[in-house]
């Protein structure tokens, strides 16, 4: 069975409804780009229920409709669903009904799940059923997926299609009781009845209706494949002569679609007083000034939050690792296996989930404004700049996806028609502000910067991120990726409150998919990079250190100072650390991020980042955590960040090294992850070489700015 709809009307929500699956759930064109499966279970028995991407109509012109139409029809191997459910937005019926025509013209069992009533029902809305049904010839079943209203009903009308013991007699009965097609101006018949025969299609309804498909989808400019060269050139010979008549294929037929919808009215609807609570609040929320101005305020109250609220939660993380650490230490023999998973495992993964709380908490935030309807209106604020900027301003919905994660991100450019827009916005998802960069940027901002810059600062963070991402859009758009702009299309939808359940299902998943990349990807880099700083162990140390800790003893009459033996253990730990083959690296490109104000051991941070940017929070916890034991006493990684010294006292991190740092980690391309997906996306390596180029010398070049020009100014 086949979930097929528009998006923004909750068929997602019904799949999770149905299935118990999980699946994302937005307010936006786009969020559903891969089908999801997850099985039902009827009276009939279970029956395996796909979710397909979210479409207004089968005219295959951007990626994901063309996968909608592969599953709708089952096309290129895949199977054919023995039933469609339409899932259609009660409140906009017509508008919803319009794919829902093109399912019923191939022939194809169909139910109507006619969702949102309780919406429909608060906006005095209410869908004509017996109408529906007579118009349409199929089942109309009423039900709200945020309810669960309805849903024995549905579940009735798809097992009453399903095959049973008399095989297809059901199925055969629904398809000859739907109407048999509705009539064309004589220039689309004509051409519908040249092509049915030259489709491959095992019944002539369908074969009309992949005639009507190839009228509408094919054109000079489309980018689909596997379409019959044969097909396409009669295709072609067959709009060039209508427009030569004077009529254009498109619009004929959908006036003809829209002409049978508008022909009896389908719902009764009662006007309302005044403007809806949706249009007063728009008001202030689109409004050009006062809807940055609040979305900015918005973003800034969410960043602070991620402060205020999480801290003891990473204080407490902190000190089940601390504590842990100094069981497994006291626990087993002193070597080097016990390092290996005292400073390795238990020190490296948890210094990344320590800020597991913050992710949480990001992600529930984050959906709340995703559930509720707000953030497609930040898409629409921005449309504008996105325009002038050479972009399509639909291009910014999987911008904003960037936030969260740059590869599904990267995979929702499906959604966009052009492969030109959809390759510009590749190149400039990258340098949104993920999720991996949280942990950077909060240790850097809470080790060198006051609780009361923090949240300001990790606004910044984002706001700059987001502008550079908009320049770089404006950059290439006029040079290597010129091309025709695409008008904006996009939903709004009415504001509705959060569905606490999918929106806390949702943190949860990606906090278990961060989990489980600490746990696996995050674990072998941190094994990896121990062996690295701890290897080899046969070097000869640059000084004499038992000889500076006996001078100690005997200067003091046998008294040894605290601040003198913490100095002579972090001048043993450097000389290992320098003289290990990470700290080798490090030394060799010194040279090379010296003039951003990063040393050795940065450098040896930013290699480990290349595999994840998670991995450089891991790093330098082994960086800065070896060759001494972790105890309750010990000093966070935040708090060695802020003490480190050079040798002539001055600090190694300073404000000024910290805004550095961040800046390079906002625009470099340290994800190969990232990297793989714009390959496959793009089905190129070059694109992939170029992203990963231009974003490293743009973050060096960008780095080196802020530092060199922080120090002339006296910073």
């Amino acid at each position: 069975m086949a979930l097929a709809g528009n998006p923004n009307t909750g068929k997602t929500s019904l799949f999770n409804r149905l299935t118990g699956a999980s699946a994302r759930v937005g307010n936006y064109a786009g969020v559903t780009v891969e089908r999801e499966e997850g099985e039902w279970r009827l009276p009939g028995g279970p029956v395996q229920v796909v979710d397909i991407p979210g479409t207004y109509s089968l005219a295959a012109r951007s990626s994901e409709e063309q996968v909608a139409v592969r599953a709708i029809f089952g096309l290129d191997g895949e199977p054919r669903p023995l039933v469609v459910v339409l899932v259609l937005d009660a409140t906009q019926l017509v508008r919803n009904l319009y794919l829902a025509m093109q399912v019923v013209e191939a022939g194809i069992p169909a139910v109507f799940a006619l969702n949102l009533m309780d919406v429909a029902r608060a906006q005095q809305i209410t869908p004509d059923l017996e109408v529906i049904r007579s118009r349409f010839g199929v089942p109309v079943v009423p039900v709200s997926a945020r309810t669960g209203e309805g849903m024995r009903e549905l579940a009735a009308a798809v097992d009453a299609l399903l095959p049973d013991a008399a095989g297809s007699a059901i199925q055969a009965a629904q398809q000859a009781a739907a109407p048999s097609g509705w009539h064309y101006p004589a220039v689309v018949e004509a051409a519908i009845a040249e092509l049915a025969p030259m489709v491959n299609a095992a019944r002539p309804q369908e074969a009309r209706a992949l005639a009507l498909w190839a009228l509408l989808s094919v054109d000079a400019g489309d980018e689909l494949m596997d379409v019959p060269p044969a097909v396409r050139a009669r295709v072609l010979a067959l709009r060039a002569a209508a427009q030569a008549a004077g009529t254009d294929m498109d619009d004929a037929i959908i006036r003809s679609r829209y002409a049978f919808l508008d022909a009896v009215p389908l719902v009764r609807t009662i006007p309302q007083a005044g403007k809806s609570l949706t249009d007063r609040i728009d008001a202030w929320v689109l409004h050009p000034l006062f809807g940055m101005v609040i979305f900015l305020g918005t973003m800034g109250v969410l960043f602070q939050s991620l402060f205020a609220w999480s801290d003891p939660a990473i204080g407490a993380i902190e000190a089940v690792f601390g504590w842990g650490g100094d069981l497994a230490r006291g626990a087993l023999p002193a070597g080097v296996l016990t390092d290996l998973l005292v400073e390795g495992l238990i020190g490296g993964v948890g210094s990344v989930v320590v800020f597991l709380p913050q992710i949480l908490l990001l992600f529930f935030l984050l959906g709340i404004l995703e559930d509720s309807g707000y953030m497609s209106r930040v898409a629409f604020l921005v449309d504008r700049l996105m325009k002038a900027l050479g972009l399509h301003g639909r291009a910014f919905v999987p911008m904003l996806s960037g936030y969260a994660c740059a590869v599904p991100a990267i995979m929702a450019t499906r959604t966009l028609e052009s492969r030109r827009d959809r390759l510009l916005t590749m190149m400039v998802v990258p340098l949104m502000s993920c999720s991996a960069r949280l942990p950077v940027y909060t240790l850097v901002i809470a080790a060198l910067f006051p609780s009361s810059m923090r949240g300001i600062l990790m606004v910044g963070m984002y706001v700059f991120s987001t502008g550079m991402a908009l320049l770089a859009a404006g950059v290439l758009g006029r040079t290597l990726l010129k091309g025709r702009r695409m008008p904006l299309l996009l939903e709004l939808p009415p504001y509705r409150l959060p569905r606490l359940a999918t929106v806390l299902q949702q943190m949860w998943l990606r906090a278990r998919a961060f989990l489980t990349e600490a746990g696996t990807v995050i674990t072998a880099c941190t094994v990896v990079l121990w062996f690295l700083l701890s290897f080899p162990r046969d070097t000869v140390p640059g000084q004499d250190f038992d000889a500076l800790r006996q001078q100690a003893w005997d200067q003091v009459d046998s008294v040894i100072p605290d601040e003198r033996l913490a100095e002579i253990d972090a001048l043993e730990q450097a000389d290992r650390l320098q003289q290990s083959y990470a700290g080798r690296l490090g030394r060799a490109i010194e040279p090379v991020i010296a003039p951003l104000g990063f040393d050795w051991k940065i450098g040896v941070g930013l290699i480990g980042a290349f595999a994840a940017r998670e991995v450089f929070v891991s790093t330098m916890g082994l960086v800065y955590g070896i060759g001494g034991d972790i105890t309750e006493d010990s000093p966070s990684l935040r708090e060695k960040l802020a003490s480190e010294r050079h040798p002539d006292g001055s600090p190694v991190y300073t404000p000024l090294t910290g805004v550095s740092l961040m800046v390079f980690f906002a625009l470099s391309a340290q994800c190969m992850s990232t990297v793989a997906a714009v390959r496959r996306e793009s089905r190129s390596w070059a694109w992939a070489g170029f992203l990963f180029v231009y974003m490293t010398v743009l973050a060096w070049s960008a780095s080196l700015i802020v530092y060199q020009g922080g120090r002339v100014l006296g910073y």
